[in-house]
C-alpha cells in the first residue's frame, strides 16, 4: 500500500501529461466521461483494500508460519527471486480471472473502459478476494510477507506505464517484457486478440505457456467489452457481470448447471437460459463508443466533483488509523456517493442533476455530526458551496443534454434478476 501511496503523484502527472498531448494533437485518445470512471474505480478499489485486505494478509502469514519449508534471508537475490515468481504466479492468477466466469466478474472491471490511455490503469477492481490464494505457494518457499507486499506493489506500479497508445513497438523488449504494444493486444475485443499476453512484468510467461501474440498491423485493437458497460457508474462497473451470473444461475434449471454458471469457462451459459434470455453481441465493425453528450459545463462540473472525491479519498488512506470508526465510514460513504452520482450525470441523468444539491448540503454536515477536523470541515463547507453555484450554472447553461425519469435505461442501476 505504501508504495502505490508514493507512486499516485506520478501517475496523475504522468496522466496530466498524456491527456495535455492528446487534447493537442486531438487523436481522441481520452473522454471526460471514460477517464473520470476509470479514476473513480480505482479509488474505491484502493478503499476496498482497506476493508479486505486483512484476509489475504492473514492467510499468507498462517501459512508462512505453519508451512515454510525455510525462511528466506533478506538478500538481493532473495528480492530479485520474489519479484520474478511473484509475476509467475501473476500470469496464472491473471490467466484464470480471464477463463473461470467468477473470476472474471471481478477482474472484468479493468476491461470495461472503451479508452485505452494511462487512466484505464487505475480502473482496477473491488471484489479481487479470491487472488490470495495463487500466491500461497510463495509463502510455503518461504518467502517473508513483507517482502511479497512489496514486490506485488512493485509489480501493480510497473504495470501503470502499459496502458498507453504514444510508445510503439520497443524492439528486443517485446520479447522479454510487457510493454504497451502487447498489453494493446490483452485489452482489445477483438476475437483474435481474446485471452492473450497475460503478463504483469514478463511476457516470457505468455510466449512459455502459448497465449503470446503481437500486435498487428491489419488488426487495429477495438477496446472494451462484448458485453458492453453502457454505464459510468463505477460500481455496477464491479457488479454488472455478478448480476448476470445470478441471474443464469438463477433461471437455469439443472442444479450442475447453476454451479457451473459460476465456475465453467467465461462466457459458458446454460442452454435453457441462453435459449429464454439470448445476448445478441453486435459485430465489431458496428462498434460505437458509449459516449453520451454533454455540454461542456456538465464537463467541467463532473471534473470538479471528481477532484473533491479524489481529495477526500486521499485523506481518508492517509488518516484511515487515526480516526474514529464512524468518520471512516462517513468519508467512505462520502465518495462512494459521489463517485455513483458523477458517473449518473455523466450519464444525462436529470434525476441525478436534482439530487447533486441535497449531496452537496448533507455530505458536509454528516462530517460535522462526526467529528471531523474542523479545518476540514470548514474547507468542505466552502468548496461545496461554490459547487452549489457551479451546479445551478450548469442547470442554466442547458438542460436538453438530459433524460426524464421516464427512461429507465439509465436511471436504474439494473436489475439483479427477470
Amino acid at each position: 500500500m505504501t508504495v502505490i501511496l508514493f507512486a499516485i503523484p506520478a501517475f496523475f502527472l504522468l496522466i496530466g501529461v498524456e491527456w495535455y498531448w492528446d487534447s493537442r494533437s486531438k487523436n481522441g485518445h481520452y473522454r471526460i466521461n471514460d477517464a473520470l470512471t476509470s479514476l473513480s474505480a480505482g479509488v474505491l478499489s484502493r478503499l476496498m483494500t482497506l476493508l479486505h485486505q486483512l484476509i489475504p494478509l492473514t492467510m499468507y502469514v498462517l501459512v508462512f508460519d505453519a508451512l515454510a519449508l525455510t525462511v528466506l534471508p533478506d538478500s538481493v537475490w532473495t528480492w530479485i527471486a520474489a519479484f520474478i515468481i511473484y509475476d509467475f504466479f501473476y500470469y496464472w492468477n491473471h490467466r484464470m480471472g480471464h477463463e473461470m466466469s467468477l473470476l472474471w466478474a471481478a477482474h472484468v472491471v479493468h476491461h470495461s473502459s472503451e479508452d485505452y490511455n494511462l487512466t484505464t490503469a487505475l480502473r482496477q477492481t473491488s471484489g479481487a478476494l479470491f487472488s490470495w490464494i495463487f500466491y500461497l505457494p510463495m509463502a510455503m518457499m518461504g518467502f517473508p510477507p513483507e517482502m511479497v507486499i512489496t514486490v506485488a506493489a512493485l509489480n501493480l506500479v510497473y504495470q501503470f506505464w502499459v496502458h498507453t497508445q504514444y510508445i510503439d513497438k520497443l524492439g528486443w523488449m517485446e520479447w522479454v517484457f510487457v510493454t504497451p504494444s502487447n498489453h494493446r493486444v490483452h485489452h482489445a475485443q477483438n476475437r483474435v486478440y481474446i485471452d492473450k499476453n497475460y503478463g504483469g512484468v514478463f511476457i516470457l510467461w505468455d510466449r512459455l505457456f502459448g497465449t503470446f501474440i503481437p500486435e498487428m498491423n491489419n488488426a487495429k485493437p477495438v477496446y472494451g467489452i462484448r458485453g458492453a458497460l453502457k454505464s459510468f457508474n463505477p460500481v455496477w462497473a464491479n457488479l454488472q457481470v455478478y448480476s448476470q451470473l445470478i441471474h443464469d444461475s438463477y433461471h437455469t434449471k439443472r442444479w450442475r448447471d447453476k454451479w457451473r454458471v459460476w465456475f465453467g469457462r467465461t462466457g459458458w451459459r446454460p442452454a435453457d437460459v441462453a435459449k429464454q434470455y439470448p445476448q445478441i453481441k453486435s459485430s465489431l465493425a458496428d462498434f460505437k463508443k458509449y459516449d453520451p453528450a454533454l455540454n461542456d459545463a456538465v464537463n467541467k462540473y463532473c471534473v470538479l466533483q471528481h477532484i473533491l472525491m479524489l481529495a477526500t479519498a486521499v485523506y481518508l488512506l492517509l488518516n484511515f488509523s487515526a480516526i474514529t470508526g464512524a468518520q471512516q465510514a462517513v468519508l467512505m460513504i462520502s465518495v462512494l456517493l459521489s463517485s455513483i452520482q458523477i458517473g449518473f450525470v455523466l450519464q444525462q441523468s436529470k434525476m441525478a442533476l436534482a439530487l447533486e444539491g441535497p449531496r452537496l448540503l448533507a455530505l458536509p454536515l454528516l462530517w460535522l455530526a462526526v467529528g471531523l477536523p474542523t479545518l476540514l470541515v470548514t474547507a468542505s463547507l466552502t468548496l461545496h458551496a461554490v459547487s452549489l453555484v457551479m451546479l445551478l450554472w450548469v442547470v442554466r447553461q442547458d438542460d436538453k443534454n438530459f433524460i426524464g425519469d421516464d427512461d429507465p435505461e439509465e436511471l436504474k442501476l439494473r436489475r439483479w434478476s427477470e
